[in-house]
């Protein structure tokens, strides 16, 4: 499958998202349509794993490499990719979760660095209110999904980043603002849904929460049994459509260090 969708030019997708989320006769591709390769990140990571195992031919490694590596060039020089890296919500964190995976699988420390800046210059100073919530998902008309949903992707980028001497799990701004206080705001209303402050979600309101990977993460990193008790708690297969396409992990044990 690999060969087929990535390596192989008669069959292969090409490294771009261009025509993302394009709109016959309005646009050819969005930058808001780079989100809808987040879950190629999943790809990236097991080929990392499979690779460590020798599990896979030399050739196709090769092969992957070379692909992400264009992958990342066109994120970080097309007019879409640019655009997107600069959303103020949800949709720059998505970015970022990608382009992480990709730069892990092909060593590339300069851009590791460049997401790790944006984590702790950009995410979380401009991104994360006080309490730990975030105001532009809190905004939408689906704000429980959407918190979620951006609570895993920003547990996801920790997780892929917090490598060596940098752990993002422990970082924390000067009044306190990090993943530690994200994780701590949310797990109440996931713990009992009934309790969230804001009106219900105008769709899939019913389909969440399921088994967030933020809870395991963070669980493990923060040494939290009480994460880790909720998360093996919830259920693990979404039955929404909707949801399950918003869940960035579905292979937690390729993400586990």
């Amino acid at each position: 499958l690999l060969r087929v969708f990535f390596l192989d030019s008669a069959t292969r997708m090409n490294p771009n998202l261009d025509h993302a989320q394009a709109v016959p006769g309005v646009s050819a591709g969005r930058p808001a349509g780079i989100i809808d390769g987040l879950h190629l990140a999943e790809v990236a990571r097991a080929v990392k794993v499979l690779a460590r195992e020798h599990a896979l031919p030399e050739e196709t490694v090769a092969g992957m490499k070379r692909w992400f590596a264009d992958l990342c060039t066109w994120m970080t020089t097309s007019d879409n990719g640019r655009k997107e890296s600069a959303a103020k919500n949800n949709h720059a964190v998505a970015y970022y979760v990608q382009l992480a995976a990709f730069a892990d699988l092909t060593g590339d420390e300069p851009l590791l660095a460049e997401c790790r800046r944006q984590f702790m210059e950009v995410f979380v100073p401009h991104q994360m209110a006080a309490d730990g919530s975030f105001p532009e998902e809190l905004a939408r008309t689906k704000p429980y999904g959407y918190s979620i949903f951006q609570l895993d992707q920003m547990a996801t980028l920790c997780q892929i980043l917090s490598a060596g001497g940098d752990n993002l799990w422990s970082f924390a701004l000067p009044d306190g603002r990090g993943m530690r206080t994200a994780v701590a705001w949310l797990h109440p209303y996931l713990e009992d849904k009934a309790t969230w402050p804001k009106p219900p979600d105008v769709e899939h309101w019913e389909g969440w929460p399921v088994r967030q990977p933020h809870l395991l993460f963070a669980g493990l990193a923060l040494h939290e049994p009480a994460y880790l008790d909720l998360w093996k708690r919830l259920p693990a297969d979404p039955t929404d459509p909707e949801v399950r396409r918003n869940v960035p992990i579905t292979q937690p044990l390729l993400w586990i260090r």
